[in-house]
């Protein structure tokens, strides 16, 4: 049996050894399943979509469906007053296909339309599985399908993209709440006044919620009625592809948030009965709802539904060139206990039987179909549990995702705020949490995502300030607890964005401390939107302290990229002391200093470095990030030799470093004489 480089590199996963082969193994069995024995790539066979739905042909159009438990299939719409039109009926093509031929004349871009399905012992409307427009009628709220052929489609401009990687710095965002106005956002709206605040700020990537249709808005995307549509409520196809296509002319990636863990119950809108049974796409029994979602969880061990989802994945990378995904709900998809009450104490806890290896295979094929189909695309698994192999290749016994998602860190932070006082604060525990992770598989920290700033939860910046927000921002108003809550709000995140081995995300807002959280439109707040959009207004305002946060955080990110290839820098801790509460590392020419002393300055702070000449190029007590000001950052330090440390080729760094402080410097190469 093949010893999996997986293994190679964890000798404690060599007990499982025969799991990991097995469930390598049987992806590649799947894999030559649906290309024929590889007579074909995964590509060409994920293109469902090319096949599937409506399609303007040379003379007419042409609409095919798969639905193998109906008897009888009628295209109703405004084309024929949703009368079952004999003239609309399908036929049954076989294999549970069912096509219909429609005159060029019948159909025209913007009508609506849907299906109407018959089965042994009932019938329904349904909205085509694989149709790419869907629209809400605003007086009646009724979904229905739109046939969409615009006179003139958007053609992209930048067609060779490639999404800069070093390091991969994320801006978590939703369209429909980035506007600072009580309403849902548009895609126009974003691409004029979003785009450019995140191309200022420093983010290379941004990383789009709610993209695929969904019925409940409140539902923050996660409730897919639609897979293939594109949000209508946030505007049209060419508006979101005009997006990413100014996105990537500032060099910025496009990564979407895939949902394929579960989809909406919903059966008029959804797939929930879409052929009158309930397990065309989605398992049979007790398997069939997910017991915490109240919604529906797809069978991954039926090729039917293989293809549908693999070419969902071909469908937005081709149709809208995104840059790739983040896989949601990943540990959902992992385990038959969708991971509900488990511990995963050890690694026996990954190899127990409680995995589901359908799951496993469909994940697997998707990252190889999706870096065939773009090698530079970006994939992201959001994962609680920890499973091992998540973000290595799969020809090494991984998964093939590119990043995991460090889940471990924002819950990190939440403890200590809500559970330490700040004397408590220990910087060997920081530095353990923000470092713990797998060496072959690289993650996306962060401090907090739109999970930390829900309704029911807090941001880390109300955590620590309260109601204190809404009182005591103004810049000449000084107070001891919005001072502390900045001062912590900028060391959380540097150290978080500093210690990074693959990438750093922020939800958009919360880089400057966005004051509330989000509360979606619904029955209990009086379906306001007071919750749901952003106020940069406050970031704008420079008599605020939001702007303190939010220019910090550029200039964070700044540091960073200051070296090349920052994530793949060595990091090499320098100095620890929980007594003192103090931290120090390097990477490469950078040295990162903290005091989270809440009351402690240290003069002549020693810290061994290596020997040289260092400047401060980030200081979070400066004045202009609503610091103290308390050091003379103008100033160079130089190393003390001491003899003891001669062989390591280290000195003594003697500091300033005042109470809450963070520091970054940069050591000053010698000029060539």
């Amino acid at each position: 049996m093949e010893f999996l480089n997986l293994i190679k590199n964890d000798s404690w996963l060599a007990p499982f050894e025969k799991v990991i082969a097995g469930r390598h193994q049987y992806t590649i069995e799947k894999e030559n399943v649906l290309t024929n024995s590889g007579s074909h790539s995964l590509a060409s066979f994920a293109t469902g979509y090319l096949y599937f739905g409506l399609h303007k042909v040379s003379d007419g159009w042409v609409f095919r469906e798969w639905a193998p438990n109906a008897t009888c299939i009628y295209l109703i719409g405004t084309c024929n007053g949703w009368q079952k039109d004999p003239a609309y009926k399908l036929n049954n093509i076989g294999s549970g296909v069912w096509e219909i031929f429609i005159p060029e004349h019948a159909l025209h871009h913007g009508d609506l339309y849907k299906l109407w399905i018959e089965w042994n012992g009932g019938a329904g409307e349904r909205i085509p599985a694989w149709c790419r427009r869907v629209v809400q009628d605003t007086e009646s709220k009724i979904f229905s399908a739109q046939v969409w052929n615009p006179s003139v489609p958007y053609v992209f401009k930048n067609k060779k993209f490639v999404p800069s990687k070093s390091p991969l710095l994320i801006y978590e965002c939703h369209i429909g709440m980035s506007t600072s106005k009580e309403t849902v956002g548009s895609y126009t709206e974003f691409r004029e006044n979003i785009l450019p605040r995140i191309h200022k700020a420093g983010y290379n990537a941004i990383q789009i919620m709610a993209i695929q249709e969904h019925p409940y808005y409140g539902s923050f995307g996660y409730h897919v009625s639609s897979f293939f549509a594109a949000s209508s409520r946030f505007g049209t196809p060419e508006e979101l592809k005009e997006l990413i296509d100014t996105a990537h002319s500032y060099g910025i990636a496009v990564i979407m948030d895939i949902v394929h863990s579960h989809a909406v119950k919903n059966e008029t809108e959804g797939l929930g009965r879409f052929d009158g049974t309930t397990h065309q796409y989605f398992h049979e029994g007790d398997r069939r709802e997910h017991p915490a979602w109240d919604s529906l969880c797809f069978d991954y061990g039926k090729n039917e539904v293989l293809h549908f989802l693999l070419s969902n994945c071909k469908f937005w990378l081709d149709e809208y060139k995104f840059d790739g995904f983040r896989f949601d709900g990943v540990t959902s998809m992992l385990y038959y206990s969708h991971g509900l009450g488990e511990a995963f104490s050890s690694y026996a806890d990954y190899y127990n039987g409680n995995q589901d290896g359908d799951a496993i295979a469909y994940l697997t094929l998707a990252n190889r179909l999706i870096h065939e189909v773009n090698p530079h695309a970006i994939t992201i698994a959001e994962e609680v549990s920890g499973m091992p192999g998540l973000a290595v290749l799969p020809e090494d016994g991984g998964y093939g995702f590119d990043y995991r998602m460090a889940m471990n860190i924002p819950d990190f932070w939440i403890k200590m705020i809500k559970e330490k006082k700040d004397e408590d604060w220990h910087p060997s525990a920081i530095w353990w949490e923000t470092t713990n992770r797998r060496k072959d598989e690289k993650t996306i920290s962060y401090a907090e995502s739109h999970d930390q700033a829900l309704v029911g939860d807090k941001t880390i910046i109300f955590r620590l300030i309260d109601a204190a927000m809404y009182w005591h921002m103004q810049v000449n108003d000084h107070n001891m607890v919005v001072e502390r809550g900045i001062a912590l709000h900028k060391m959380i995140r540097l150290v978080t964005a500093s210690t990074i081995n693959g990438g750093y995300l922020n939800f958009m807002g919360n880089e400057f401390g966005h004051p509330e959280w989000i509360d979606f439109p619904r029955e209990g707040n009086g379906w306001s939107h007071k919750y749901a959009r952003r106020q940069w207004d406050l970031v704008d305002n420079m008599d605020l302290k939001y702007h303190y946060l939010g220019d910090f955080d550029k200039e964070m990110l700044a540091a960073i990229t200051s070296i090349k290839n920052f994530e793949k820098t060595p990091l090499e801790k320098l100095w620890d002391s929980d007594a003192d509460q103090t931290l120090a590392y390097k990477r490469k020419d950078l040295i990162f200093v903290f005091n989270f002393s809440p009351t402690r300055s240290y003069s002549d702070y020693g810290i061994l470095a290596p020997k040289g000449e260092y400047e401060v190029i980030l200081n979070s007590d400066s004045l202009k990030f609503g610091g103290f000001g308390l050091t003379d950052d103008s100033i160079r330090h130089f190393t003390h030799f001491d003899p003891l440390y001669k062989k390591e080729k280290k000195e003594w760094l003697k500091l300033y470093i005042p109470a809450r402080t963070a520091m970054v410097l940069r050591k000053v190469k010698p000029v060539k004489s």
